[in-house]
C-alpha cells in the first residue's frame, strides 16, 4: 500500500531474483534440456561449451534452478561474482516471496545484486578492495561498512542521518538495501550496463552499475 501510494517512485529495487529459471515457466513438451531449442537453454549450452574449450572445469548447468544471469556474472565480468541460483536451497523462499509481492505492485521493479553493485560503485570511488569484498563478514564487516559510508557521505554522494548510518553499520541487510537504492538511482540516470546483444531477450537481467560513474 505504501509503495503503491508513492507517486514519484520510478523503480523499486530488489536484492533477490525477480524471474524464474526457464524450465520452471516453459509450457512446451519437454525433450530434455540436452535436446532443447529454447533460446535460454541454447545460450547456457553455448556458455558451458565455451568454458570447456577454454579449459575451465565447470559443472553442467541445471536449468530448473539457475538462470543465464547467474552463469554470466560468474564468468563474464572483471572478476567472478557468484549469485546464488534463483531456486537454490537458500534463495528459493526469497525468490517466491519477491515474486508474490511484486505482482501486487504497480511500479516498475529492477533486480539488483548488492555485492556486485557495491563493487562497481566502490571501485569507481577508489574504495579499498578488501572493504568491498568483505563488507558482510562477521569479523571486519562493520568496519568495512563504516568506511564505505564515510566515503559516500564525505564525497556528498549521499546524505544520511547519523541513526541510519549506525543502522547500516550494525545491520548488513540494511546496508545492502541502501546499495539497492543507489543502484536504482544509477538506473534512473542511465548509468547501468545494457544487456549483451547475445543475451536471451526474455531472460531476467540484473542492473549492473557501469564501471565509470558520474555522480
Amino acid at each position: 500500500e505504501i509503495v503503491n501510494r508513492s507517486k514519484h517512485l520510478s523503480y523499486l529495487a530488489y536484492n533477490v531474483p525477480l524471474s524464474l529459471p526457464k524450465c520452471l515457466t516453459c509450457r512446451l513438451r519437454c525433450p530434455g534440456f540436452e535436446n532443447c531449442n529454447e533460446e535460454e537453454i541454447l545460450w547456457m549450452w553455448d556458455h558451458y561449451r565455451k568454458l570447456q574449450s577454454e579449459g575451465v572445469d565447470k559443472k553442467l548447468f541445471t536449468p530448473y534452478t539457475e538462470r543465464c544471469i547467474e552463469q554470466y556474472l560468474a564468468t563474464e565480468l572483471e572478476e567472478p561474482f557468484h549469485l546464488q541460483h534463483a531456486l537454490g536451497a537458500n534463495q528459493a523462499p526469497l525468490t517466491a516471496r519477491a515474486l508474490f509481492f511484486n505482482r501486487r505492485l504497480k511500479i516498475k521493479s529492477i533486480e539488483v545484486f548488492a555485492r556486485l553493485s557495491l563493487w562497481r560503485i566502490g571501485s569507481a570511488l577508489g574504495i579499498q578492495k578488501s572493504y568491498l569484498r568483505f563488507h558482510k563478514h562477521q569479523v571486519g564487516g562493520a568496519e568495512a561498512r563504516q568506511a564505505i559510508l564515510k566515503q559516500l557521505v564525505s564525497r556528498e554522494i549521499a546524505f544520511i542521518y547519523e541513526q541510519d548510518v549506525r543502522l547500516m553499520i550494525d545491520n548488513s541487510n540494511a546496508f545492502d538495501a541502501f546499495i539497492c537504492g543507489l543502484t536504482a538511482i544509477l538506473k534512473f540516470t542511465n548509468q547501468c550496463e545494457k544487456r549483451p546483444k547475445d543475451f536471451p531477450k526474455a531472460e531476467g537481467w540484473i542492473e549492473i552499475p557501469k564501471e565509470s560513474i558520474v555522480w
